[in-house]
């Protein structure tokens, strides 16, 4: 069956065809900026454009920023607060034409790698990590998710995770990987004291750079970049709305 997956993030918004019992992309795989501001008109017209490039009347899963209860945003950390409050599955459907499900991008990309990816037959606790523009979590015990984690919110040396050492902060204040890999270090003890994860998988884009941080860090758990790399939100996105597909 396939699905077609989207992935909505603080800098691209990220589209494919998925074929939702392989995981495999079943169409070119399509980025696009996200709008600025990113209000709820401007992100749907976008996906809107997206659906019509892929030539698409199906099913849509989508990965979105935010705490998402019942397909309603209940924060916008990463995205305008204009989304607070607003029924996401409702306005892409009436923006598409397309039946669409909603959830947090973070646990699409858990999902995806715990079906797919490194997390598949992993017992325990898994903790999927991905570092962007925010930081987001996903947290899975015997492969069961815990949704709406936001670990990426947690106060850490006086300042939200997110905004301490996420991938965009190691662009925009030109840290080196050694400086950058300290403060994941710093962020990781303390994720650790809390959770005691058995896995850590690390997704996002920056994932395919493993090499560059990965001998730099210093965790308790199994440490391992995203085999699904930065198709993981959507993929999982597409998976969800799969196993979603009536209200």
């Amino acid at each position: 069956m396939d699905v077609l997956g989207i992935d909505i993030g603080g800098s691209t918004i990220k589209a494919a065809i998925v074929d939702v019992a392989t995981g495999q992309l079943e169409s070119d795989f399509l980025q696009i900026e996200t709008p600025r501001p990113a209000t709820p008109q401007a992100v749907a017209e976008s996906i809107n454009a997206l659906v019509t490039l892929l030539r698409w009347n199906g099913v849509v899963g989508c990965g979105f920023p935010a705490v998402i209860r019942d397909g309603v945003a209940i924060t916008a950390a990463n995205i305008d607060s204009s989304w607070i409050d607003c029924d996401i599955p409702s306005l892409l459907q009436t923006a598409t034409g397309c039946y669409c499900v909603v959830l947090n991008d973070a646990d699409a990309a858990g999902l995806a790698e715990m079906k797919f990816g490194t997390g598949q037959g992993r017992a325990g606790s898994v903790l999927m990590l991905t570092l962007g523009t925010g930081i987001g979590s996903a947290l899975f015990y015997n492969e069961r998710l815990f949704p709406n984690l936001e670990l990426g919110h947690l106060v850490v040396n006086g300042m939200a995770v997110e905004k301490y050492t996420s991938a965009a902060v190691r662009i925009n204040d030109a840290l080196s990987w050694q400086e950058w890999a300290e403060r994941l270090n710093c962020v990781f003890h303390y994720i650790e004291r809390l959770l005691s994860p058995d896995l850590i998988i690390i997704g996002g884009g920056v994932s395919e750079q493993a090499e560059q941080f990965f001998p730099l860090l210093n965790t308790r758990a199994e440490l391992t970049a995203a085999h699904m790399k930065n198709r993981a939100g959507l993929i999982g996105s597409a998976l969800f709305a799969a196993e979603n597909l009536y209200p």
